[in-house]
C-alpha cells in the first residue's frame, strides 16, 4: 500500500503525482473502516481527501499552518503526520481525539470544535507571524456551512484589510450537518452554476462534439481546464472580489493537479485570498452520498449496508422531544420551531415537513436564532429554540439581553445537555445549568425520563417567561414511570422518602439517583430520593422539610460544580443555617476529554459505585467530627438525629398512580 510508506508529516511529498489518486482511495477505505468500527465524523472526511492531500503536498508542516473550521475535517490530516495507529483509538478515552489537539500534535495549529472560527484564528496567527518577523504561510480551511456563522464574516470583514498572504479555502459541498440554507448558500450555488457561464459551456461542448466527432472530445477536455478563466468573463460581481479578498476558482475538489497549481498560486499573492473548492460529501462510499446528514457523525456501521451496527431501537430523548413539538404544535398554531443548521440533530426534521410556515433553520448562528425567536415571543408567538448544549452557550448575550431583561416567553429545548462522550471538551454539556442560571427571569427545568420531557415541554408553554428544559443525548430513559405527579411551578418530586440521607437528583442524574439508592440500602443506609425538577427556582420548601430529618444533603448534576444546582443548594443552607450538611456531586473545574460516557463518569466520581463510596466517605468524616466534639475538640456542630443506618418505615411514600 502507498499509505504504508507516510510515517511523519511532510512524507506525502515523496508519493509520486502518478500514485496520488491510487493513495486517496487507499485513504477512504482505511476511513471507512476505521469509522464504521469507533464511529466519527465520515462524510466530511471523505469529501476533503484530494483537497488535504494538495495542501500537505504544498506546505510545510509544522511550519506552515492550516486552520480547520470545526476541525472535524482533519482525519486526512491526522493521517498524514503520522497518527495511523492512532485510528484504532479514535474519540476512545485516551486515544486520539476526533478533532485537531495542539496537544497531540505540533501539527495541529488550533484546538478547533465549533464553527465559523477559523477565518478569526488565521488572522490571529498572521499577525503573529509578522509582528514577529517570520516567514510560514497560513490557511484556514472553511466550509460553505460555516459561512452562516456570523463569526466568520467578522473575520472576513477584516482580512480585506490585509496587505500580507493569508489564504481562506472554502470548501464548497453544499452541506454543512444538513443541507445548507440562507443568502450565502444561494450566492455560492450561483457561483457554481450561473446561467450565462453554463449556457456558454454546455452550448460549446455539444457543437464540437458534433461538428468534430473525432477530436472533439479532445478539444472539449482542453477546454474543461481553462473553465475558472471562462468563469471570470461571465460571473458578474464577485462578493469576495468587492470585499477587497482575491476570488480562485470555482476549483475541482477533487481533481489534485487543479488543487495544487491553486494553493501555489495563492501563496504568491501579497494579501487575502479565497480558493473556492467543489467537493462533494462522503464521495466514494455509497451510503455517505446518499445520505450526507446521517454520516456528518456516525457511530458503528456495517460497512456493506451503511446501517448502524447497535439500533436497540428505543426512543431517544430527543425522538421524544421530535414527537412531542408535532403534538405541541398541532394543538396551538403560535408554536414556532427553530434551530441551527441542526434539523435532524434536534429531532426537528418530521415538524418542518408537517409545519414548514411555522419553522426555521437560521443556519450556523446560535446568537441570531436566539434573538429572532424574541422577536417572534415580542409579536405573540410562542418560539420553541432546539439547540445542543454546548453550542447554546455561544448565544449567552443574546438569552441575557435579548429574552431576559425583557421577560420574553421563549422556550430552549437544550439538546446534548450534559457529559455527552466521544466528541470531547467542546461538545461537552456541562455548562448550562451555570450560566443560565445567572440570568433574572429564566426558568430552568430537566427530566428525570421520557414522560417527563413531554410533561415540561407542556408546562413550559403554560409560562410567560424565559424557560429551558435541558436533557441528554441518551436513550430516553423509561423508569419510574409511576411517579409522575403534576408539574408545579418550582416544586420539587418526592420519588422515595425515608430519612438520614437525602438525594437531590437533576434530570438525567435521577436514574443514577436511584442506584445509589439501592446500592446504600444494601449497606444497611436509609436514602431518600427526589428529583428536582426545577433547577431554577430551587424548592426551598422541600429542602427546608428535608433537614428536620435529614443529616445529610447530596446533590446530584451532569454539570460543572461551579453556579450549579449544588452550589445554589449549598447556598440557600448556609444562609439559612440549616441543620443539614451537604454534598455536591457534579462536575469538577476541568474540562471533560473525549471517551464513552460510561467510562467519563468513573473518572469524575459520578458513576453510582463512587457516589454511594463519596456519600459512605462523607458520613464517615461526619461522624468523626462528632467524636471529636463529644470529646471536646474542635467546634460544635448542629446537633442531628440517630445515624440513620436503619429504614424509618417511611417507604416509597411519594409513588403515586399515573
Amino acid at each position: 500500500m502507498i499509505l504504508d510508506r507516510i510515517h511523519k508529516e511532510n512524507d506525502i511529498k515523496k508519493i509520486s503525482k502518478a500514485e496520488l489518486p491510487r493513495l486517496a482511495g487507499e485513504i477512504r477505505r482505511f476511513l471507512i473502516e476505521k469509522v464504521s468500527e469507533n464511529g466519527g465524523h465520515l462524510g466530511s472526511n471523505l469529501g476533503v481527501v484530494e483537497l488535504t492531500i494538495a495542501l500537505h503536498r504544498q506546505l510545510t508542516l509544522p511550519k506552515d499552518k492550516i486552520i480547520f473550521d470545526v476541525g472535524h475535517q482533519a482525519y486526512i490530516h491526522k493521517l498524514l503526520t503520522g497518527r495511523r495507529e492512532g485510528f484504532d483509538s479514535l474519540r476512545r478515552f485516551g486515544g486520539m481525539s476526533g478533532f485537531p489537539k495542539r496537544g497531540e500534535s505540533e501539527c495541529d495549529a488550533f484546538d478547533t470544535g465549533h464553527s465559523s472560527t477559523s477565518i478569526s484564528v488565521g488572522l490571529g496567527l498572521v499577525k503573529a507571524r509578522d509582528l514577529q518577523k517570520e516567514n510560514y504561510t497560513v490557511v484556514s480551511v472553511i466550509g460553505d456551512g460555516a459561512l452562516t456563522g456570523g463569526l466568520a464574516y467578522e473575520g472576513l470583514n477584516n482580512a480585506a484589510k490585509l496587505r500580507t498572504n493569508y489564504i481562506i479555502i472554502l470548501n464548497d459541498n453544499d452541506m454543512s450537518i444538513s443541507e445548507n440554507v440562507g443568502g450565502m448558500s444561494r450566492y455560492l450555488q450561483g457561483i457554481r452554476t450561473a446561467e450565462g457561464y453554463q449556457n456558454f459551456k454546455i452550448g460549446l461542448e455539444e457543437f464540437l462534439l458534433k461538428s468534430m466527432p473525432k477530436s472533439g472530445e479532445k478539444v472539449v477536455d482542453s477546454l474543461k481546464r481553462l473553465k475558472s478563466s471562462m468563469k471570470q468573463l461571465v460571473v458578474p460581481g464577485m462578493l469576495f472580489e468587492d470585499m477587497g479578498i482575491t476570488y480562485l476558482g470555482p476549483v475541482d475538489g477533487h481533481d489534485i493537479t487543479a488543487l495544487e497549481k491553486a494553493i501555489n498560486e495563492a501563496k504568491k499573492i501579497k494579501h487575502t485570498v479565497m480558493i473556492h473548492v467543489c467537493t462533494h460529501k462522503g464521495k466514494g462510499y455509497g451510503p455517505a452520498e446518499r445520505h450526507p446528514a446521517r454520516f456528518h457523525g456516525t457511530g458503528p456501521f456495517d460497512i456493506e449496508t451503511g446501517l448502524p451496527k447497535s439500533n436497540s431501537g428505543k426512543a431517544s430523548y430527543t425522538d421524544v422531544f421530535s414527537t412531542v413539538m408535532i403534538k405541541l404544535a398541532a394543538r396551538n398554531d403560535k408554536v414556532v420551531a427553530i434551530t441551527a443548521a441542526m434539523p435532524d440533530g434536534t429531532g426537528l426534521k418530521r415538524y418542518r415537513n408537517i409545519y414548514p410556515e411555522r419553522f426555521a433553520d437560521v443556519g450556523i448562528a446560535e446568537g441570531h436564532a436566539v434573538t429572532f425567536a424574541a422577536g417572534l415571543a415580542a409579536g405573540g408567538m410562542r418560539p420553541i429554540v432546539a439547540i445542543y448544549s454546548s453550542f447554546l452557550q455561544r448565544a449567552y448575550d443574546e438569552i441575557l439581553h435579548d429574552v431576559c431583561i425583557g421577560n420574553l416567553p421563549v422556550i430552549f429545548a437544550i439538546d446534548r445537555a450534559g457529559i455527552v462522550g466521544a466528541d470531547g471538551e467542546t461538545h461537552q454539556g456541562v455548562f448550562d445549568l451555570s450560566f443560565l442560571s445567572t440570568m433574572p427571569n429564566m426558568t430552568i427545568m430537566a427530566p428525570k425520563n421520557k414522560w417527563e420531557l413531554s410533561d415540561m415541554m407542556k408546562f413550559a408553554l403554560t409560562l410567560d417567561c424565559p424557560v429551558a428544559v435541558r436533557y441528554p443525548r441518551a436513550t430516553a430513559y423509561c423508569g419510574l414511570q409511576e411517579y409522575r405527579e403534576e408539574i408545579d411551578y418550582g416544586r420539587s418530586e418526592m420519588i422515595f422518602e425515608e430519612e438520614d440521607i437525602a438525594i437531590f437528583a437533576v434530570g438525567a442524574m435521577v436514574e443514577t439517583g436511584e442506584q445509589v439508592r439501592m446500592i446504600l440500602k444494601e449497606k444497611g443506609y436509609s436514602c431518600t430520593l427526589i428529583n428536582a425538577r426545577f433547577v431554577k427556582p430551587i424548592d426551598e420548601d422541600m429542602l427546608l422539610r428535608i433537614s428536620e430529618s435529614h443529616r445529610l444533603i447530596v446533590t446530584l448534576e451532569d454539570n460543572v460544580l461551579a453556579g450549579g444546582y449544588g452550589e445554589h443548594v449549598t447556598e440557600y443552607t448556609e444562609i439559612n443555617n440549616l441543620r443539614t450538611a451537604v454534598l455536591n456531586v457534579a462536575v469538577p473545574d476541568e474540562f471533560v476529554p473525549h471517551g464513552s460516557i460510561e467510562i467519563l463518569k468513573e473518572k469524575l466520581g459520578m458513576d453510582p459505585e463512587s457516589v454511594a463510596g463519596r456519600i459512605i466517605n462523607k458520613l464517615g468524616s461526619m461522624e468523626a467530627d462528632d467524636t471529636l466534639i463529644a470529646a471536646g475538640v474542635g467546634t460544635e456542630r448542629p446537633d442531628n438525629k440517630d445515624s440513620g443506618k436503619k429504614d424509618s418505615g417511611k417507604k416509597d411514600s411519594g409513588k403515586k398512580d399515573v
